[in-house]
């Protein structure tokens, strides 16, 4: 069965990133592959070889994948995509929105919506857009 699964680009700082999302999300970095251990190949230049190839971040329930930009190709930042987190319940929510939020923007602060108990947005201190549901909107008789 096919799984889909997000690769982010980083600008030099993909390693940071997915310590930091596998500390949030309570997930385990598989993978954290540098340039400089690639097999033979293409050479890399000595400034690059520290750089994050190819990273792997497992959770039972997703997995999130990254690297930092290859050599010669230019980064123009993460756009028009953002990572959706829903969790059950709100405090799963409240902890895993205000943990991404340090040193990022938040563009809609955790509120009730018709959908969800709370929702919001934000963008990380590393440039990944985030959306974060917790819990599900009671239903009230009309």
């Amino acid at each position: 069965m096919p799984q889909l699964c997000a690769y982010l680009s980083f600008d030099g700082d993909c390693a940071e990133a997915m310590a930091f999302y596998a500390k949030v999300l309570d997930a385990k970095l598989e993978a954290l592959i540098t340039f400089g251990q690639m097999p033979d190949g293409d050479p890399v230049p000595p400034e690059h070889a520290d750089k994050i190839m190819h990273a792997y971040l497992a959770h039972p329930d997703f997995a999130l994948m990254a690297g930092d930009t290859p050599p010669g190709m230019p980064f123009d930042g993460m756009k028009g995509v953002m990572m959706a987190l829903t969790y059950p319940g709100v405090a799963d929510a409240e902890r895993v929105f205000n943990a991404l939020a340090q040193g990022g923007t938040v563009q809609m602060p955790l509120a009730a919506t018709f959908w969800a108990a709370t929702f919001g947005m934000l963008t990380d201190r590393f440039g990944t857009a985030w959306a974060v549901n917790g819990g599900p909107k009671e239903m009230r008789p009309t």
